[in-house]
């Protein structure tokens, strides 16, 4: 855990470095914010020979930072000077799910101004350079300015503007894809490893991670603007809308996962009813949002976003303090996204300027979060369907030796016998008793008492097959069922070695207080006896008749095993004198 938790504070701190440089040096690629110069056109109705004629009041970019823009137009220019006409020039706006409208001007051969265009508002299909955030190419042929003209509302507006050249482009494209489509892999898989576990455990919980997988993968597709490149290319108002739709719809399914993993309907009735309401609020929100988006709805989304992280921790701290001990280890399967909320949330209020940061924290987050607490998930899943296993077994095992019930005997003896009639061999059956239980009872008490049941369990238990049975019968009773051929002698050389190992010391008990077993064994099919009327094969009949020889061997004191033999018209042979 700890070492965990220094890695991802590692991580932290290298987001944050990255926050305060937008743009790591790297040849062919140039950063070009600060080099432009700026103003904000409020009647948004200024066209560009207006702008470049002399109406613009131009100030430098001295800083990175956010324009709050609402109904206003974002003018900026940059004089780029001569490029190298060997290569292909391009200007790249990051911060895709930021910008409703992006046009880059430049004059062309005839003097005349050309326009490029992208953004939200125009489907990415149609855009001059199809990328996934907006994209436009320049001529190197001689030094002239050109102008970017952006929108948008109601997030603030943060231009981010690099000088690529086309090699340098498509090693960042190559990058992004490979980053992206590796992510979006994994958590597929870990998406369809979830559905299966909710397969295999039968637990809800699964499933509510799983939508929550889904919200994430869908906010990073939308948020990153690859699902308009690649998804949607067509449909201009869903990319716009796509990335606050997904956050709430990710934000409603995570409060409800939580919700569910923690058990929270049976520590708190009305904290779970809050629960249950502000998951429900994400995705009603959603349908509000994209009808009528706007400074209200903006400002909700944010505050809903930073409640969503309060009441992540609160919840799982509180149900952990009640009893919960998974709900610790959730806090700590979430830490890597809370850790990385904060970049973005921060650039959507306007602190913050676009960066590498606010563009891909909560992607590398979510890349750590998904996995681990799918992993979570399965330690309490797998802890689960142990203890339901054990209380499943309770049914058919003795609780105090471990050993199976009565019920599962018969039905084992019975396929057992009808195996042998019909391959014609026989098995072996023992009844052994535990004849001086009542007198170590007497000496030691009833804990000793119980442990010699125990230890008389684990030696039968020793003694026979992995697949053989081992029954309690009754309080000092036990029965062994030897399946497959038996030779006569063989459960008769078992008899002796039952009895042997019940003389063996005992820790925990006096030295002269051994196990005195005693026992009766049959090798059956045994003929009339285990016949029903109607032909069939009654292990019933088989294990009462034992019961009566053994209660006459218990009345004989110098006697410890006897054999019912098998009948002469049986065997095909006389039979011995029983022993």
């Amino acid at each position: 855990m700890l070492r965990l938790a220094l890695r991802l504070a590692a991580l932290a701190v290298l987001l944050a470095a990255a926050t305060f440089r937008p743009a790591w040096a790297s040849e062919g690629e140039t950063d070009i914010t600060l080099q432009g110069q700026y103003w904000i056109d409020e009647s948004a109705r200024m066209s560009v020979q207006e702008v470049a004629g002399g109406a613009a009041k131009l100030q430098p970019m001295d800083r990175y930072r956010n324009f709050q823009l609402g109904n206003s137009v974002l003018w900026m220019r940059f004089d780029l000077p001569a490029l190298p006409p060997s290569q292909r020039w391009y200007l790249l706006l990051t911060g895709a799910a930021f910008i409703d409208r992006a046009s880059l001007y430049a004059r062309g051969p005839d003097g005349a101004w050309q326009e490029q265009r992208a953004g939200d508002h125009v489907p990415v299909a149609q855009w001059s350079q199809p990328n996934h955030s907006p994209l436009f190419e320049v001529q190197g042929n001689s030094a002239s300015p050109v102008w970017l003209r952006l929108e948008n509302r109601p997030a603030p507006t943060s231009p981010y503007v690099q000088l690529l050249t086309d090699e340098r482009l498509q090693s960042k494209r190559q990058w992004t894809y490979l980053m992206l489509g590796g992510y979006l892999g994994f958590g597929l898989l870990v998406f369809i490893v979830g559905l299966i576990h909710a397969r295999l455990y039968g637990d809800p919980v699964f499933r509510a991670y799983c939508m929550y997988v889904a919200c994430m993968l869908a906010f990073q597709l939308s948020f990153t603007g690859m699902g308009g490149l690649f998804l949607w290319p067509q449909w201009a108002w869903f990319n716009n809308a796509a990335p606050a739709m997904f956050m709430l719809l990710m934000i409603g399914s995570g409060i409800w996962f939580i919700r569910q993993a923690t058990a929270l309907p049976r520590h708190g009735r009305r904290l779970d009813r809050a629960a249950v309401g502000f998951s429900l609020f994400g995705p009603a929100f959603a349908v509000v949002y994209v009808l009528s988006s706007g400074p209200l709805t903006y400002t909700i989304l944010n505050i809903y976003g930073l409640l969503s992280v309060v009441l992540s921790i609160y919840l799982c701290a509180w149900t952990w303090y009640k009893g919960e001990r998974y709900s610790g280890w959730l806090i700590l399967g979430f830490l890597p996204v809370h850790l990385g909320y904060p970049f973005p949330a921060l650039r959507a209020a306007g602190v913050l300027p676009d960066s590498w940061a606010t563009q891909y924290a909560v992607l590398i987050g979510s890349a750590i979060e998904i996995p681990l607490l799918l992993y979570i998930l399965h330690w309490r899943a797998k802890d689960f369907s142990e203890n339901r296993a054990r209380l499943r077994a309770l049914d058919s095992t003795d609780p105090l030796t471990g050993l199976t019930v009565t019920p599962v005997l018969r039905l084992r003896l019975r396929d057992a016998l009808r195996r042998a009639r019909r391959s014609g061999h026989r098995c072996t059956v023992l009844l052994v008793d535990l004849s001086n239980h009542a007198d170590i009872v007497a000496r030691a008490g009833r804990e000793a008492g119980d442990r010699a049941l125990v230890v008389a369990a684990s030696r039968l238990s020793q003694v026979v097959r992995e697949v053989d049975t081992v029954c309690r019968v009754a309080d000092t009773r036990f029965a062994i069922l030897i399946e497959g051929p038996q030779a006569n002698d063989a459960r008769r050389l078992l008899a002796q070695h039952i009895v042997a190992r019940g003389l063996e010391t005992v820790s925990g008990l006096p030295p002269d207080l051994t196990l005195r077993l005693r026992l009766v064994s049959a090798w059956v099919p045994n003929g009339a006896p285990e016949l029903t009327p109607e032909g069939g094969i009654d292990e019933q009949r088989l294990l009462q008749r034992m019961t009566r020889a053994l209660e006459r061997l218990l009345e004989d004191p110098k006697r410890v095993v006897h054999h019912l033999e098998p009948r002469a018209t049986d065997a095909g042979q006389s039979a011995p004198a029983p022993i």
